[in-house]
């Protein structure tokens, strides 16, 4: 099984490294991950954008799905993405738990809530279904 520091430099010059995303638990349907709140997580208004709470539960799901790939698949791709947002917040850090409620052969379905770790506040659920991708032939 993939563990949280292979999806950690996985991320490394790509948006969820330059967002500071950290995986920190990698288990049996489920991914763990959080990003400290910095200011450039807030959007113009001052408040968390809502593009880093997407972010951050889009991973969460997305790894989640590449630690629980069937045999063969030689990936997957996001097909549909619904976030519902219930808060904010200003700083400290963002936790999120992903979760898998469906690991079929072609299709993952996926839910992740986003908490602030200091108040324990829920400010967004999520659910994102990807489709696995037949691995390429060699070409």
């Amino acid at each position: 099984m993939l563990t949280p520091e292979d999806f950690n430099v996985r991320g490394v010059g790509r948006l969820p490294g330059h967002l500071g995303l950290r995986v920190t638990h990698v288990g049996d349907k489920e991914l763990r991950c959080e990003i400290r709140i910095e200011p450039h997580h807030l959007a113009p208004n001052g408040y968390l954008h809502a593009g880093t709470i997407v972010t951050l539960a889009d991973t969460a799901a997305g790894y989640g799905c590449v630690a629980h790939l069937p045999e063969g698949a030689g990936g997957f791709t996001t097909i549909e993405l619904k976030s519902n947002h219930l808060g904010t917040a200003l700083e400290g850090t963002l936790e999120c738990v992903a979760s898998a409620a469906h690991l079929g052969r072609t299709t993952q379905v996926w839910d992740a809530v986003v908490r602030h770790r200091e108040s324990g506040r829920t400010l967004a659920l999520f659910r994102c279904t990807q489709m696995v991708l037949a691995a390429r032939p060699d070409t």
